[in-house]
């Protein structure tokens, strides 16, 4: 009995099967695999996007700088006597002459008045000589007298007059010490704290002052730059006085807005550094002798440059790049020249032009050629979510 026939046909029928079934699963898979596409198509990714725009681009020199009075002066007594009285408060802003202290005058009084009597008295006796030698000389030129009269009296009204000039400096001396007890302010300014008191025996060979003025306004900002800038400084500085800003220290504010003063003679070799000095007008007193701020130093404002957020800049391996949005919104690194970073702007000296589209925020989350959308954010929290 034969019974090859019934074992062929069943092998056949499951060849069949077999090949059925991965028919069926090859058809799936590449509808699957089809599917891919087309739902990666329609999944645009939400980014934060802008328009490339051109504009004037300020160029700053930053450094920190110490703010300094122009002037500041100790003010200190220059006679000897007793301190009668202070009339300015500590912290008090004074004018130039206005009277701070008075020592006790008496005794310079008196001096004065000694002077002054000296002064009438030599006076008179030079009058004196003059009525007697002008006698004698009439008696002489009448050969009523001696001509050696005459010239005793010429020698000694020469020497009267010698005298009564003495007397007469002596006087002005003596007035000095006397104005000297009313001490004043040399300058206008805010005065510090008070180191002499009422009642306290002063001399005028002391160091150590009644007060300290420093003046307000205007006022400076010392600070340093590199020897690399100098150039431009110089260049720019040439064309008319530079603007500088006082920031705060974190650079957040400003505080007030003032012109380059002093670029000092040589480089400061240890450093390569060179002292610069703005001078500021402090009328609202918003500067501070001492006091530590952010100075910022315009040399040049670049005219109608290509300016992106600066968030927009990657760094990859072959240098700086931006994701460009095309026409039908997919994205495309691009290489470009960044220069300067002004207040969150990117110049990009080369690689852009205006009015084309570049990805801001969300370049984590796409690839080259990806279709993107764009979305109203500040955070990549808010993108994260925007993609959910």
């Amino acid at each position: 009995m034969n019974v090859s026939h019934p074992r062929r046909r069943v092998v056949f029928w499951v060849l069949v099967m077999l090949s059925l079934a991965a028919a069926v699963s090859g058809f799936q898979w590449i509808k699957r695999a089809q599917a891919v596409p087309v739902k990666a198509e329609a999944s645009a990714v939400p980014v934060q996007m802008t328009q490339v725009s051109l504009q004037d681009l300020p160029i700053w020199i930053s450094a920190i700088g110490n703010v300094q009075a122009l002037n500041s002066v100790n003010v200190r007594v220059r006679v000897d006597g007793e301190l009668q009285k202070v009339l300015f408060n500590e912290g008090q802003t004074v004018t130039a002459g206005s009277l701070l202290a008075v020592i006790d005058p008496r005794v310079y009084q008196a001096q004065v008045a000694q002077a002054q009597a000296l002064v009438s008295k030599d006076q008179a006796q030079l009058a004196n000589l003059r009525v007697n030698l002008d006698r004698a000389s009439k008696l002489a030129a009448a050969k009523a007298g001696p001509t050696q009269d005459v010239d005793t009296f010429r020698a000694q009204l020469a020497a009267q007059q010698a005298t009564v000039q003495a007397d007469q400096a002596a006087l002005d001396t003596a007035r000095l010490q006397l104005e000297f007890t009313q001490v004043k302010a040399p300058l206008t300014g805010r005065t510090g704290q008070r180191l002499l008191d009422v009642g306290s025996i002063v001399h005028g060979a002391e160091a150590t002052g009644l007060v300290t003025i420093t003046q307000m306004n205007p006022i400076s900002v010392a600070f340093a730059v590199s020897q690399d800038d100098l150039a431009q400084i110089l260049e720019e500085n040439a064309k008319g006085a530079l603007q500088v800003v006082a920031m705060t220290r974190d650079g957040r504010q400003e505080i007030a807005r003032g012109q380059l003063s002093f670029i000092d003679s040589q480089v400061t070799a240890a450093s390569g550094q060179i002292q610069l000095k703005a001078q500021f007008d402090n009328g609202a007193a918003k500067l501070w002798p001492g006091q530590l701020v952010s100075a910022r130093l315009l040399v040049q404002t670049r005219r109608a440059v290509a300016v992106v957020p600066s968030d927009a800049v990657q760094l990859g391996r072959q240098g700086n790049f931006v994701y460009v949005v095309d026409a039908d919104q997919h994205v495309q690194p691009r290489l470009v020249d960044a220069a300067t970073v002004v207040d969150g702007k990117q110049w990009i000296r080369q690689g852009l032009k205006a009015g084309e589209t570049v990805v801001v925020q969300g370049q984590s989350r796409i690839a080259p050629g990806l279709k993107v959308t764009p979305v109203k954010t500040d955070t990549a929290a808010d993108l994260v979510e925007a993609a959910q």
